[in-house]
């Protein structure tokens, strides 16, 4: 089951059910107006929503031409943004090109921190640039949205709190990271408005490429056109979501309409290409002793994307322009 924000009069947008060819798509008010209610009333509304899919695709329903410029981030604003750093590769090139070791507890205690919820940006939207010095970057990420989760879940319980699947790009201002860090008090201004793809999608559109809380699958970036990378994101996740959730849960619970991620997808194989800049200039630093990659800048394109083996846009395209703020 596929399902979208649609731009409405509302702040949050208007709940609609996708086809599996993304063609169309059917508004879902009487069922729950919009994504966060129907999280908040999984057990009932989940039926229900899968009720309109299968209706949808096999044509027993009539659906609406999806114009995809209309749709918003599944959840426009959501109760917490949480972001992960599970691939270990990504977690030791960014840190070298900031000067900084990894942690001691890399491989035995997974990094997160707690970004901005409040606004997202739509995910053909422009990636606003108040300042090209600030060093402006995209992260193309997997993300879960979790179901009212409570304290204390273990690794092994933690699949059933997992409702829906997507990727998102987490922007962020990379020259602000280490004046920021140093204050030893966490990301803040460096981490503007995230984007999400279209649509969120239940784990079983993702057949058997959804294993132990990874997905096993490349996820797709572009850049001005040419592809950056399409690292796979299942093997090199050294801590999957499971592992995350039970992590994030050790001293507090999560209401439905969290959005977990699980940071920028990075392998280290070099021919997998990258997620964001800061790893292909860490890369030109060690190759070459300097970096040549300059980082995002006005009139740049973005464009990251989720397919299946069938080359089927699982959550459909991110596809963004910087534009000056």
């Amino acid at each position: 089951m596929r399902l979208a924000t649609r731009s409405n009069d509302t702040r949050d947008g208007e709940l609609v059910v996708v086809s599996k060819d993304g063609k169309s798509c059917m508004p879902a008010g009487l069922i729950a107006p919009t994504l966060q209610q129907a999280l908040d009333t999984w057990d009932e509304a989940a039926p229900a929503l899968q009720g309109l899919a299968n209706g949808l695709d096999s044509g027993e329903l009539e659906g609406e031409p999806l114009d995809v410029s209309t749709l918003r981030s599944p959840l426009p604003r959501a109760y917490e943004w949480i972001d992960g750093s599970a691939y270990i590769n990504h977690i030791v090139l960014v840190r070298k090109a900031r000067g900084a070791e990894p942690p001691e507890t890399l491989e035995t205690d997974p990094l997160v921190y707690q970004g901005g919820s409040g606004i997202f940006l739509d995910p053909t939207g422009d990636i606003p640039l108040p300042n090209v010095e600030w060093g402006c970057d995209f992260e193309a990420e997997i993300c879960v949205i979790l179901g009212d989760t409570p304290r204390g879940v273990s690794a092994a319980d933690a699949g059933k709190y997992i409702k829906l699947i997507t990727i998102c790009n987490d922007v962020t201002f990379r020259n602000l990271i280490p004046a920021e860090l140093k204050k030893n008090f966490g990301f803040f201004q460096s981490k503007p408005a995230t984007a999400f793809a279209p649509f969120a999608v239940t784990p079983d559109e993702l057949g058997d490429a959804w294993q132990e809380g990874r997905v096993h699958l490349p996820l797709l970036s572009h850049l001005n056109g040419e592809k950056a990378g399409d690292p796979d994101a299942g093997p090199a996740m050294h801590f999957s979501f499971f592992d995350l959730i039970a992590h994030i849960t050790k001293t507090r619970a999560f209401t439905a309409g969290t959005i977990l991620g699980s940071g920028t997808v990075s392998n280290e194989d070099e021919s997998k290409g990258v997620s964001c800049l800061a790893e292909r200039r860490m890369r030109e630093i060690l190759k070459d002793g300097k970096p040549t990659t300059e980082f995002l800048k006005p009139g740049d394109a973005v464009r990251i994307e989720l397919k299946d083996a069938s080359g089927r846009s699982i959550c459909g395209v991110i596809d963004q322009k910087v534009a000056p703020a």
